[in-house]
């Protein structure tokens, strides 16, 4: 009996003790817990994302009046009429002022690019004053100093191609020059040195070699600013045009406001989209290929006239 009652005792008749809780890893088997892995979280948040984008894509199908869209942006019959003026003008014209402005952008920024080097200080001061002013100036205003202020000072009324010539070119001169300049001293120093062992002056050093390094370098962001020009092109219908003038953003306005309807928009749309997909592919091809993290690719052997090899 006694042995019976003091079974359910510890040791020294002490109180029975409670049988032993998981540990905060384990379950109540004696088991560990199995914990998420980061990346089984990322796929779980991930899937959570899914779902909550398809719910909104969902009920946006069912709440929208798809008639309503079909006639506001998809009407064939508006844009059948478009065609084919909106290629042959609009687009034409939109193209022709982006290369007029993307021109003289182009040898204004050289220019401004050389004297921001140059070891002169009038240069450079003039040139940073011009950069820091005129990429600080929306390009709106620029287009209304040029269509509306130069006439006004100066009493005199230039061509509407010229003033949108200037007007973008004195915009995009502004970042251009940055982008050459930027080329201009990422040119290896070393090729510098070698032209001018060989008896070259600085200044045909600099139109020789370093410029067209540099050009092939800045190629991509020249291409960017090509994009930025086109887009930029837009602003001159504050300057008025008649319809064989009209470029793409103009002529989208008046078709708006003709036919009531948003197709004029979204034909528009499509077509700086031609313009602009090509450049984009075409900058990210010279960048693949020109950029400072492409591999070099190995030269072929060829034999000189003298019998030897050249790589």
């Amino acid at each position: 009996m006694a042995g019976n009652k003091t079974a359910g005792r510890g040791v020294g008749g002490d109180p029975p003790t409670a049988p032993p809780r998981p540990v905060g890893g384990e379950t109540p088997g004696g088991q560990p817990r199995r914990r998420m892995s980061k990346r089984q979280r990322a796929r779980l948040f991930r899937g959570v994302q899914y779902l909550v984008l398809i719910a909104a894509v969902v009920a946006l199908v069912l709440a929208a009046d798809w008639g309503q869209i079909r006639r506001a942006f998809f009407n064939m019959e508006v844009a059948a009429n478009l065609f084919p003026t909106v290629i042959t003008v609009a687009l034409g014209n939109t193209i022709f002022y982006t290369v007029l402005g993307f021109a003289l952008g182009l040898g204004l920024g050289l220019v401004l690019a050389l004297m921001r080097l140059s070891s002169v200080g009038p240069y450079r001061w003039i040139a940073g004053i011009y950069i820091e002013f005129f990429r600080g100036l929306p390009a709106m205003l620029v287009f209304l100093a040029v269509g509306v202020g130069i006439p006004y000072a100066f009493d005199t009324r230039l061509d509407r191609n010229v003033q949108i010539m200037v007007a973008l070119g004195l915009v995009g001169a502004a970042y251009i020059a940055e982008t050459i300049r930027a080329g201009i001293q990422a040119v290896p120093k070393g090729q510098i040195e070698a032209a001018r062992s060989l008896g070259m002056s600085p200044t045909r050093t600099m139109i020789t070699v370093v410029i067209p390094q540099a050009f092939r370098i800045i190629l991509p962001p020249l291409t960017n600013e090509l994009i930025l020009l086109t887009k930029d092109s837009s602003l001159a219908f504050f300057l008025g045009s008649t319809l064989a003038q009209q470029e793409l953003a103009q002529f989208g306005r008046e078709a708006l406001n003709t036919n009531q309807s948003m197709t004029p928009v979204l034909v528009v749309g499509l077509c700086y989209l031609i313009i602009t997909i090509p450049l984009s592919f075409v900058s990210r091809g010279l960048e693949k290929r020109f950029g400072k993290g492409a591999a070099r690719k190995p030269g072929k052997i060829s034999r000189t006239r003298t019998g030897g090899a050249a790589t």
